[in-house]
């Protein structure tokens, strides 16, 4: 693994259920993120990972024990964080984050100091909101700006999940190589501080 010095805390946790950032978002409504509770929080995390257009995430051939597993062990790491976030109190989307040197991506590119790596799995939407995945992932990446030690946020979807890869495009990641992980091939993509407080006005809706 890449050797990346310390630069304090980067990731957010604590223990199951509770709460590490609630925002207010003009258009969307109240954004609550959540620690993921792998027993609570299984019914709808399966019922999510199972649905055809979820396929991406890798989740779908796991049974509700492996899957409940799986999470409890991400509940264990401290380089590997899970979260439900959702949008004023209806679960909307599962969140992971982690610090690249300790997972695989970390092989494939020259991790830097403050880098943190995001998935999202967009899982429900409530009520009908216009630009709603741009509004739910900038509130996102607002929080996981938040902690000064952050730099720099990485994401890698399947290189064939055009929309993944456009809706980062979007918020203003800048696409990096296509690498092989151990489970895909992936498109990697990078979003620095300094580009996040230039696009993040002009971001529609923000």
């Amino acid at each position: 693994m890449t050797t990346v010095p310390t630069t304090g805390a980067r990731l957010r946790s604590g223990s199951r259920g509770t709460v590490v950032d609630e925002r207010d978002v003009p258009g969307l409504g109240v954004v609550t993120t959540t620690v993921l509770d792998p027993d609570g929080d299984l019914d709808t995390v399966h019922a999510w990972v199972t649905k055809p257009h979820t396929g991406f995430w890798g989740l779908g051939a796991l049974t509700r024990t492996e899957l409940r597993d799986t999470y409890a062990f991400v509940d264990g790491l401290p380089s590997h964080h899970a979260f439900l976030l959702r949008r004023d109190g209806l679960p909307v989307a599962l969140v992971q984050t982690y610090e690249p040197e300790h997972d695989p991506v970390g092989e494939v590119y020259d991790v830097q100091p403050g880098d943190i790596g995001l998935h999202l799995l967009i899982g429900a939407r409530g009520r009908p909101t216009p630009r709603f995945s741009t509004l739910l992932l900038g509130a996102l990446l607002d929080a996981l700006f938040d902690p000064p030690a952050v730099a720099r946020i990485v994401v890698e979807p399947d290189a064939r999940n055009d929309r993944a890869v456009a809706r980062a495009v979007r918020q203003g990641f800048t696409l990096g190589p296509v690498v092989d992980l151990p489970t895909k091939r992936a498109q990697l993509a990078f979003l620095t501080r300094e580009c996040w407080t230039e696009v993040r006005p002009t971001t529609p809706g923000a």
